[in-house]
């Protein structure tokens, strides 16, 4: 059986050399979540059915790099807001249509940093801020700011909180860097280690909610 860092190697290898969509063909979930990146992640669904925050009950969420889209219809689910899945993968966007369809949420084949007049009340980011090399965050960052409407919310869940490393995906993280490109036009509203993890998460990963100033 191969270790985690050998399917690691292969994943890296194949982004590299075939892209994104390329993985899907060995890959349902992407290697470094495990089988429980097919669950809701506990700290999202903690935060979502808190009350700790006033979280918009109508209007419209994206989910970018959505993957099969499981965190997309939990939040459609929850907070009954229009929920968009975009991800570069035709393959991960099909998959994504093929499971449990949801009337307010839909999938497309989409690229994140593409020009558009859209915005929205609520974004989740968990995975796809790693899966980008760090040269692209500052672009995250100013996306981020045009996407989500005034008043707004930004989820990032922050994870892997791994050790330092010098190649990806997923590429080193720590909760400041997306506080450097994310800049002055945001409020952290909430800013914790998750009281509960998934398994594979415990002791790697924080849950970061932002407003749109």
């Amino acid at each position: 059986m191969s270790t985690q860092t050998e399917v690691l190697t292969r994943f890296r290898e194949i982004v590299a050399i075939d892209g994104w969509d390329a993985t899907w063909s060995a890959w349902s979930v992407i290697p470094w979540e495990g089988w429980d990146g097919r669950e809701i992640q506990p700290p999202l669904r903690n935060v979502i059915e808190s009350d700790r925050v006033e979280w918009p009950r109508q209007g419209q969420a994206l989910v970018p790099g959505c993957g099969r889209g499981n965190d997309a219809r939990f939040i459609a689910t929850s907070l009954g807001l229009k929920v968009t899945g975009i991800d570069i993968s035709p393959t991960a966007v099909e998959v994504a249509n093929q499971e449990a369809p949801h009337e307010n949420v839909s999938f497309r084949v989409g690229d994140f940093f593409a020009p558009t007049d859209e915005q929205f009340d609520l974004i989740y980011d968990y995975t796809f801020f790693v899966a980008l090399p760090p040269s692209m965050r500052p672009e995250w960052g100013r996306q981020m700011a045009k996407l989500v409407k005034t008043g707004g919310f930004l989820i990032t869940l922050v994870f892997p909180i791994d050790p330092q490393v010098d190649y990806g995906p997923p590429f080193f993280v720590r909760p400041n860097h997306y506080e450097e490109v994310l800049g002055s036009v945001w409020e952290k509203v909430i800013d914790e280690v998750p009281a509960v993890s998934s398994p594979s998460h415990i002791g790697r990963e924080r849950i970061i909610v932002w407003k749109r100033l």
